[in-house]
């Protein structure tokens, strides 16, 4: 098997580039999808309102690699479910790395398309302007818009020409961030801790823990994986102090007390925030803890939606660990995968996890919307620091890097 196609193959989501594909009803959104990846991967249909929710393809695009197509229900859908079809599709906004505004050429654009435009240029958002059905106009007008370009998805007019124009828009091309290697040097040893109970996957290693090792060995440093039961052995075999020593957040208890305090500890959770998020702000957060007042809500988010098992991190360990460290009961609300309240007031905390399977632009927003609405976030790898005592220890990697 080719190595390399192997790996693009596997790119986690969270890894590739996200390319939004908007456009009001029979625009011709799914065409051009098909015509840009060469595939037919988007249902094509006279009937209008085919694609009726989001719909997520994950594939190699060139010239720029690993990317997530999105194909969104048309903006003027007015069907009896078109408000919330037209409510995910403003969802998908919030992850778009690169948007493309497909519009009928033969009818020009409308007030929908001009409203999109001004979201993308609210959110900061590099984004296309694509008329499609070049073939049925006969003289296609010039527009001012220097990323505008005419097609036809049914003859291939200016397809190719429309790759390079997304991947000049790329985002990343010019962001090379890393999890943990950017602390690292070729030979140092990291010893990575992972935990083992009923909600762990059986046979494989979680998604954090796969993409932080594959991040360590990059630059050549050596990665040795044990269980929190063997820390203590496995520190006592090696011949060299680790350079860090990287935990399952849930162990943070019993590994910090078997790491000695000149080893430095810090777990994937603090990682992924460090990553993706705002390791700063999700400090902050936790040390929201001890102002909280008996009844408040505290909002509990997962980005994926991973089967729950009677002692899952978010649902069932992070409320007894709350309650039992501040002497309080609260009300717990949670969310999963894309969900995300639109209305934040009623929380007193947000508690996110490592967000591992979310993109940093959606990371990002539900950063941002918690601050806007002046609601404290944090992570769970940082509140269970906090909790244990130990978050400044946790968070001293990074002091003199650029968190």
């Amino acid at each position: 098997m080719d190595v390399k196609a192997m790996s693009l193959n596997s790119t986690p989501s969270a890894e590739r580039v996200h390319i939004g594909i908007f456009g009001r009803i029979n625009a011709g959104k799914s065409s051009v999808i098909n015509a840009i990846t060469g595939q037919d991967i988007a249902i094509v249909s006279d009937i209008k309102g085919t694609t009726t929710d989001p719909v997520y393809k994950a594939m190699e695009l060139l010239p720029i690699g690993p990317v997530m197509i999105i194909d969104t229900p048309g903006l003027d859908d007015t069907s009896i479910l078109g408000s919330l079809r037209i409510k995910k599709t403003n969802q998908v906004l919030n992850k778009t790395d690169i948007g493309i505004l497909v519009v009928d050429g033969t009818a020009g654009m409308s007030q929908e398309d001009k409203n999109l435009i001004e979201k993308f240029k609210e959110k900061n958002i590099p984004y296309i302007i694509v008329y499609n059905k070049l073939d049925l106009v006969s003289e296609p007008k010039k527009y001012a818009d220097q990323n505008s370009i005419w097609v036809s998805s049914k003859t291939g007019k200016n397809i190719y020409e429309l790759k390079e124009l997304i991947a000049r828009q790329n985002p990343n091309k010019d962001i090379d961030k890393k999890i943990v290697s950017d602390l690292l040097s070729p030979g140092d040893f990291v010893v990575l801790v992972v935990h083992t109970d009923s909600s762990a996957p059986k046979g494989r290693l979680i998604l954090p823990q796969q993409r932080t090792i594959r991040d360590i060995l990059s630059v050549g440093a050596l990665a040795l994986v044990t269980e929190d039961v063997d820390i203590s052995k496995a520190l006592a075999g090696l011949k060299q102090k680790p350079r860090l020593v990287i935990t399952d957040s849930q162990v943070f208890e019993s590994v910090s007390a078997a790491v000695p305090e000149d080893t430095p500890l810090t777990s994937f959770s603090i990682l992924f925030a460090r990553l993706n998020g705002d390791l700063d702000e999700m400090a902050r957060g936790a040390k929201m803890l001890g102002q909280l007042a008996e009844g408040d809500r505290l909002l509990i988010c997962e980005g994926c939606t991973h089967h729950r098992q009677c002692e899952d991190i978010g649902t069932v360990k992070l409320p007894r660990w709350i309650e039992n460290h501040t002497k309080k009961r609260f009300k717990f609300e949670f969310c999963s995968g894309t969900g995300f309240p639109d209305d934040l007031s009623s929380y007193k905390l947000i508690i996110h996890c490592g967000g591992c399977m979310l993109n940093n632009r959606e990371m990002q927003h539900r950063i941002r919307f918690a601050k806007q609405n002046g609601t404290p976030i944090t992570n769970y790898g940082v509140l269970i620091a906090y909790i244990n005592g130990i978050l400044d220890r946790c968070l001293e990697p990074f002091k003199n890097k650029n968190t």
